[in-house]
Parts: structure tokens; sequence; C-alpha cells
């Protein structure tokens, strides 16, 4: 953490993500942790270390991507606010430092007000929303007043700068630009947020909407990736379904936009760069992907204005 300013004027800012290990032998508690303190079967968790290994070949970059964000969001909510008092902590859901250890943190350097973001930019009550309860419980305990961003997924700076990486994308594909199809995803999620009036699914396809609209994209549609692996259903269709149909209708040409993610790890750098580009291949289809957010500078715009705006009421961003 860098300057913190004056002591009683300074604000925490918790930034919550999912987590992932910091190296491969830190796979097993984190999945343990994702089974709610379940150790995974010998099968699953050579399957998903080997996910791991196959990206990153034993070195994690995947955590770095989020200390660089935290500390990006810091640079610039200082930066907007002229002022050195924000100071941000990370709380992430399936590894350390987790939410609560972020909440405890903030309390032991004696801040008392503070503002909760999730890196994800559309809400869910069982992704977001699971986040900002398990804070806002922990704050409670700690004495630490807190407010949170909900959702941020039509902020202008965001849109713009999703839209110049989807700009960016097509123009690979050269004299066949026009021709292909930009396929918008995000991490499915339960059907049952369906029951609950779930805003998460419109949320994504607003996004989607504005980014299109923003980059002048003729064709295009939305899609769902990374189900679980529950027993239960999960939002559909997935990436590889859809790329199928879409293969069968004659399709050649996709660009992948992940717009419910904001960088590089698993779900983007194996479940897309691997998997689904070489089921694509395999159907004669190319498939390219936008540039991930990680510390774009717009993007951290976007994250300190909402977090500026939850500061002074405005809870919408």
């Amino acid at each position: 953490m860098s300057e913190r300013g004056d002591v009683d004027n300074r604000v925490g800012v918790l930034v919550m993500s999912y987590g992932t290990p910091e190296s491969l032998e830190g796979v097993e508690a984190y999945y343990t942790h994702i089974r709610r303190g379940h150790p995974p079967t010998a099968e699953q968790l050579e399957d998903l270390t080997s996910r791991y290994r196959s990206i990153v070949g034993g070195v994690f970059p995947l955590r770095e991507n989020t200390n660089r964000q935290v500390k990006a969001l810091q640079a610039t909510l200082n930066e907007l606010s002229g002022e050195g008092r924000f100071v941000c902590y990370q709380g992430l859901k399936h590894s350390s430092p987790f939410i609560e250890d972020g909440v405890a943190a903030m309390a032991a350097d004696g801040i008392k007000e503070a503002v909760g973001i999730v890196l994800t930019p559309q809400y869910s009550s069982m992704s977001v929303g699971g986040y900002i309860k398990r804070a806002q419980e922990e704050a409670e305990k700690q004495g630490v007043a807190m407010t949170f961003v909900r959702h941020y997924h039509l902020h202008p700076e965001l849109i713009d700068a999703l839209a110049k990486r989807v700009s960016a994308g097509l123009d690979r594909f050269g004299e066949q630009r026009d021709e292909a199809l930009v396929l918008f995803s995000a991490h499915s999620l339960p059907e049952k947020i369906l029951e609950l009036n779930d805003p998460y699914p419109e949320e994504l396809l607003e996004t989607s909407r504005a980014i299109a609209a923003a980059a002048k994209v003729g064709k295009w549609q939305f899609t769902w990736q990374s189900a679980g692996q529950t027993g239960q259903p999960w939002l559909g269709p997935d990436i590889l379904e859809t790329i199928d149909t879409l293969g069968r209708e004659g399709a050649r040409s996709l660009l992948v936009a992940p717009v419910g993610f904001v960088s590089d790890h698993l779900e983007v750098l194996y479940d897309i760069d691997l998997e689904a580009r070489r089921f694509a291949e395999e159907r004669g289809i190319r498939l390219e992907r936008i540039a991930m957010l990680n510390d774009d500078p717009q993007y951290m715009r976007a994250m300190a204005d909402s977090v500026l705006a939850a500061l002074t009421g405005d809870k919408e961003g």
C-alpha cells in the first residue's frame, strides 16, 4: 500500500474477486475451499491442475493481475480525488487474503470508512451479492462503516475500453472483418437465479448491446461459458454448443469478447484460448479473442468513479 494520507481522513477500498491459487502446490487447498471444505477427488484435482499447468507452465501470473489492478485502482482514486486518502485492500472469495481478512486489515489500520467493489462489473445475488454479504458482516464486527458498488456494467469508460478491444479484434480478420461474428460471453451460473429475477443475465446483455453499438458491430450474440459441474442445470447455451451451432450455420470467423471477465485467468486462457479455439478449429472456424482489461486505465477510471459515487451516496455509480 502506498501513502495513507491523513489518518483520520483515510477511506478503505475493499477490492473483491474470486481468487486464484498462488502456485500449483496451492491448487488442492483452493479447490477444497470452492467445494466448501470437501477435498476434490484425485481425478478432479489432476484435471484442474493440468489446466493451470497448460496455460502458465507452473508459474502463476494470475494473482499478479489482481495485485496490479488493486495497486492501479488506488493510484487512480487518489489521482481523481486529488487526495492521498484512499487505501485499497484485497478480499478474495476462495483464497487468501479472504474477504474477511481484507476488512480486518482495514480495521487494524484504523480505517473507519470504506467502500467495497467487485472486479466483476455485472451484479448477481450469487456472485457480487455474496461478496457484499460477507464483507458487510465482517465490517459490522470490526466497526467499519462500509458502502458498496453493486454494479458498473454500463460505465462509459468501461464500454469504450471494451468497444476499442472489439474493434481491434475484428481488425485481425482483415478482409473477412465484416463476416466475423462477435460472441459475447460470461461465466454461467445455476439456472435457479432466474427464479429470483436476478439481474445478471440482463446486465450482461446490456453491456453487450452497449459495446456492440459503440463498436458498430453488425453481427453478434451472447453465450455462456465455464459452467460448474454440480449436477444442477446451469445457464446456457454453453460456448462450445454455440460454436457448434454457428459452424453448422456456416460461420467461419468468430471473435469472443468475454465481457463478464476483466482479467487474463483460467476461464479465459484455458476455456477460450485453448478449449474453445481447438473446438472451433476442428469445425473449420477461426476463433480470436479480444484483449482483456486487466489494469487498463479506462477500466480503473470506471471503477474509481463508481467508488467515489458510492462514497457520496450515489449507489448506482
